[in-house]
């Protein structure tokens, strides 16, 4: 599962078998009794993509075996539940003041399997632009076609790899670079390394005007800490060596193995010295504002990321 320059990945492999997870926690709580979100895609998009261990929120009880290696997993689980219901709200919202506010041009930045384009209620005249793999374009929109899904506004794909030349096939797809946009990176972070996120934040500098707004799923101060990073190892190979017991065809991967460990710019602090004003959210307050807080024994389980809000003045 380790990361290589220009490496690619179907829906179920790497990197886009994370955008599967995601999705089981948006189902999980589109079923709950009080739901913070609602997502009708995200299981249409498991239903796609077959068995594999991103349907744990959807599988009903963890295997006994699993449980009681790690007694606390399943309120681990619930919490991450929260966590994305909470996260995608955010983000959400965030879209949502930004097209009242009369801005007509969004980009999703590795859009994945949240299928905005469908389900938020878009404005006349705005145009969503979805940037990722091509692969994971292709398995999103043939499935959504299938199910009879259309798009609730303008939507244009954009096939392109982050790490390449993206701002020209944004334009060339017909992203107006003189008018104010609204953007959104969210589960991306950890999977670029430093140098890449600094260019990323560089090209959509050279791609905004003042009025423009982003939201950034930013890497928090404990993401690199050691002791941080040990205990979580420790915790994923506790429940692999059950997994590869109770049921040994059900592989749980390390996904600490897509991310980049390195030292990179506070996301909040990038944004302010180029003349964008910033609010940062930590995710336990997000959480909390939203009624989704982490119970205490499992709090550090829970991803102690960033949520950075920003205007171009």
């Amino acid at each position: 599962m380790a990361r290589t320059d220009n490496d690619s990945w179907e829906i179920t492999e790497s990197v886009g078998a994370t955008a599967l997870g995601v999705a089981s926690a948006r189902a999980a709580e589109t079923r709950s009794e009080n739901p913070l979100i609602t997502d009708p895609f995200a299981q249409v998009f498991l239903d796609a993509a077959g068995e594999g261990v991103w349907n744990w929120h959807a599988g009903g009880q963890l295997p006994a075996e699993v449980v009681e290696a790690e007694p606390e997993l399943p309120l681990q689980m619930q919490s991450m539940v929260g966590y994305m219901a909470s996260r995608t709200k955010f983000f959400d919202s965030f879209f949502a003041d930004a097209t009242r506010a009369g801005i007509r041009q969004a980009v999703i930045l590795a859009s994945g399997l949240d299928a905005r384009a469908w389900r938020l209620d878009w404005p006349d005249g705005v145009t969503v632009y979805e940037l990722d793999q091509p692969r994971v374009l292709d398995f999103k929109v043939s499935t959504l076609a299938a199910h009879g899904a259309e798009p609730a506004c303008r939507r244009i794909a954009v096939p392109v790899d982050l790490r390449h030349d993206w701002p020209a096939a944004l334009r060339q797809a017909g992203f107006d670079d003189s008018a104010p946009s609204v953007w959104s990176a969210e589960g991306l972070m950890p999977y670029l390394p430093a140098a890449a996120q600094e260019l990323l934040f560089e090209r959509v500098q050279g791609l905004t005007v003042p009025g423009s707004r982003v939201a950034v799923e930013a890497l928090g101060p404990n993401f690199l800490e050691p002791e941080f990073r040990e205990k979580r190892r420790a915790r994923m190979d506790r429940i692999r060596a059950v997994m590869a017991k109770v049921d040994p065809g059900r592989e749980v991967p390390r996904t600490d193995e897509l991310w980049y460990f390195e030292e990179r710019e506070d996301v909040g602090d990038w944004f302010r010295r180029h003349g964008w004003d910033v609010t940062v959210t930590p995710s336990d307050e997000l959480m909390a504002g939203y009624g989704r807080p982490a119970p205490e024994q499992v709090r550090d389980t829970v991803p102690g990321n960033l949520f950075v809000a920003a205007e171009r003045i």
